[in-house]
Order: C-alpha cells, then sequence, then structure tokens
C-alpha cells in the first residue's frame, strides 16, 4: 500500500477519534461539571416527572433504609395508627439502626412510624411489618404489590428495613417515582419533615432527631429519608420545593455521609439554578392552529362520508414542563400526522404525532386525535347519492325543456 493511502488512512481514523472524544465530551459535561461521587442518581420535577438529571438512574442497586420509604407507605394506607403495639422478640433484636426497643415494650404505630423515619429504626420496621401483616415475608408481599401499582418493574423488596440481601432493589429512578407517591400522604409529609420529635415508649417520652442532614440546612428541603448499609453505600432521598418548583432528588451508593449531602447540594442547586417551568399550552395551540390553517383538505379518507375530519390535541397530564433556561427560546414543535386515512373513522382516535422539544432534548410528546366520526360509505350512502344526483339531472333536462 502506498504511503498517500496510509497517510490518508491514518488522517480519517484521526478524525473519527476526535469526533468520538468531542461528543462524549459534550455528552459527559454535566457530570463533569458536577463532580458526583454517586454511583446512580436523579433529579426527578414532581409536577411534569421529567428527569431533568441522571446517571445509571436505571440501574438496579441496593437501597439499604430508603426501603423505609415504601414500608411507610405500606402502613399508612394499611393501619390504625392509634393502635398500641407490643414489641416482640424478633423485633427488639433487629441489628443495624435501632430505635432501642426491647421485647414487650409498648408504643403505638404512629411513634413507630415516627422511629422508622426520622431515626431509621429496623427494630421499628420489624415491629411494624408484623403488626401489619404477621410475618416478614407476608409484609414483604404487600410492598412488591404495592410496587407493581406503581408501576415499579425494576423494584423488589425482601424486607421492610432493608439490610443487604441480593433479591432486594430499585433504581433511583423508580425511588424517586415511589418517594413522589409516597409524599402525597400528608402524615408521611408530616413525619419526614419533622427536624426533631418526642414519642413515648411505655408510657416514658423519648426525643428523637431527623438523620437527614439537609432537613433544616438546605433552603427548601422537606424530607424525606436517608439510607446506609455496606452494600448500598451512604444514601438519601431528597425533597426540596422552591418557588413553584417542586423536585425529588435522589443519590445511591456514596462512599460517606459527606459525599451523599455534598452530591445532593450539587444536584438540587443545578436544577433549580438551570431549569424553569415552562407552561407550553399556548405555544403548542398556535403551532396546531397554524398547522391547520397550512393543511385545509388535508386528509384523503378512503369511502369515507366526509373529507372534512377534525382533530384536536390529546388531552395531556400537564402542559407546565421544566425547560433548561438557556434552550427556552429553541423551543419547537413538530406534528406528523397520517394522511391517507380508511372510513370508518371513530372520535378519539389517534391518527398523529406531536413532539415539542429544543436543540438537545425532546420536552412533550402526545397525540393528535379525530374529533368527531366519520362514517364508511356503504349501499344506502350510494343510493342516496344517486337519488340526488339523478333529481339535479332531472331538474336540468325539466328547465331546458321548458
Amino acid at each position: 500500500m502506498c504511503i498517500k493511502h496510509i497517510a490518508k488512512r491514518i488522517l480519517l481514523l484521526l478524525l473519527i477519534f476526535i469526533f468520538i472524544l468531542s461528543f462524549n465530551r459534550t455528552f459527559a459535561s454535566e457530570e463533569n461539571e458536577l463532580n458526583l461521587n454517586a454511583r446512580s442518581c436523579i433529579v426527578l420535577d414532581r409536577t411534569s416527572k421529567k428527569i431533568l438529571y441522571g446517571k445509571n438512574e436505571f440501574n438496579k442497586v441496593k437501597m439499604a433504609s430508603t426501603t423505609k420509604i415504601m414500608t411507610a407507605t405500606i402502613i399508612l394506607e394499611n393501619c390504625d395508627l392509634s393502635q398500641t403495639v407490643t414489641v416482640s422478640k424478633k423485633a427488639a433484636g433487629t441489628g443495624g439502626s435501632r430505635l432501642g426497643l426491647k421485647t414487650g415494650d409498648k408504643i403505638t404505630i404512629r411513634d413507630l412510624l415516627y422511629g422508622l423515619l426520622l431515626v431509621s429504626g429496623n427494630d421499628a420496621a420489624v415491629a411494624l411489618a408484623e403488626t401489619c401483616s404477621g410475618s416478614i415475608p407476608d409484609f414483604a408481599n404487600l410492598m412488591n404489590k404495592k410496587a407493581e401499582e406503581l408501576g415499579l418493574t425494576s423494584t423488589h423488596f425482601e424486607t421492610p428495613h432493608g439490610l443487604d440481601s441480593d433479591n432486594h432493589y430499585t433504581t433511583a429512578y423508580e425511588l424517586a417515582i415511589l418517594s413522589d407517591y409516597a409524599l402525597n400522604n400528608s402524615t408521611f409529609l408530616n413525619i419526614v419533615g419533622t427536624k426533631n420529635y418526642t414519642i413515648t415508649i411505655n408510657g416514658y417520652p423519648k426525643n428523637l432527631t431527623n438523620t437527614n442532614e439537609l432537613l433544616g440546612n438546605l433552603s427548601g428541603v422537606y424530607g424525606i429519608k436517608t439510607g446506609f448499609t455496606n452494600g448500598a453505600n451512604r444514601c438519601l432521598v431528597t425533597a426540596c420545593k422552591r418557588g413553584n418548583m417542586d423536585i425529588i432528588c435522589v443519590v445511591l451508593g456514596c462512599d460517606t455521609k459527606k459525599f451523599r449531602g455534598s452530591d445532593s447540594t450539587k444536584l438540587i442547586n443545578y436544577a433549580f439554578d438551570n431549569f424553569e417551568y415552562v407552561n407550553i399550552e399556548n405555544i403548542l395551540n398556535e403551532e396546531f392552529n397554524k398547522w391547520k390553517g397550512e393543511n385545509k383538505n388535508y386528509f384523503n379518507i378512503e369511502k369515507g362520508t366526509s373529507q372534512d375530519l377534525q382533530i384536536s390535541i390529546s388531552n395531556i397530564d400537564t402542559l407546565i414542563v421544566p425547560i433548561k433556561k438557556d434552550e427556552i427560546n429553541s423551543l419547537k414543535v413538530d406534528f406528523n400526522i397520517d394522511k391517507n386515512l380508511s372510513a370508518p373513522i371513530y372520535k378519539d382516535t389517534v391518527i398523529g404525532k406531536f413532539r415539542t422539544y429544543t436543540s438537545s432534548r425532546t420536552i412533550l410528546e402526545g397525540d393528535i386525535i379525530a374529533s368527531q366520526d366519520i362514517n364508511k360509505k356503504d349501499i344506502f350512502y350510494y343510493f342516496k347519492d344517486f337519488l340526488k344526483n339523478y333529481s339535479i339531472i332531472l331538474n336540468n333536462v325539466t328547465n331546458n325543456i321548458l
């Protein structure tokens, strides 16, 4: 092979290498800028359920005591919080982080929940599970059933406390979805937002302090749960609201408590510094009306009794969407609508899609639907049409004769 051809190949390989390097740098620029320690993390907008930031957010990982978000949810939906519980030997003997329960202690379910969520008591978790379902396996069944109801397909529970187990896992994304659901319960919301609380065990007071280091120390934080095991490392789920923006931040697999706090702070500040809610309804409707104006007589409906199909945008859960501030002006809308259709067409039939997007990401997608029925021509339609045309011809002939 001549030197000229070798030089061309080397140049081509060099250009490909430069392109790949440039792409990777662009793709990883935000992560490098944040310099995160967490193995996986996510920032989820609670209003739109959009992901504002993610790193390995769909990877299955151990979740440690963030498990107790589901534990509390099951208790709140199935138990009387005023009920007094007698602590079993099994519950009292549970290791790890503890509320400090002893065999035979008497405590209400409500106070056990504070012990579960503020100081992450594994003993409280077992006492609650046994009270609710009779055993840990039966309680885990309730947890997994709830996970299935919420669509958490990459989540599985074996215990109410989250001590390491290969078959006990979730993802940062699904933990954020679970947390969003749990926070809709006002009692849960109140408990995880409590910095200090006094419970009663056997009639004696016991003061508790929330283990969430960001609660009361970072603007807007109002919950929700810490976690740590040797397998999961340091974990933290945080809910934060500033102005009208409400987010959930999940960091999993941090090496130290300091890292989980600093990573969470970085992610939370990143979200509020870089995103802004935009109500895109006006933009969407304006572009849709413009499309319809430019595409009159657009449809070709085979055997349709009419070619004048009215269309509309399908119902969308939310039109308030967080968009990166430097991309708001680049927001665009595309419509992909079927032109050739076959009758019959029924109201609410999907006949196309819309997509709103910026220069870097898709913001919102949805359906374009038929707003009316259009029937298929049948023999009666053709007979009626024949009579109509025959009547017109007959009138014309009669007028010419006269």
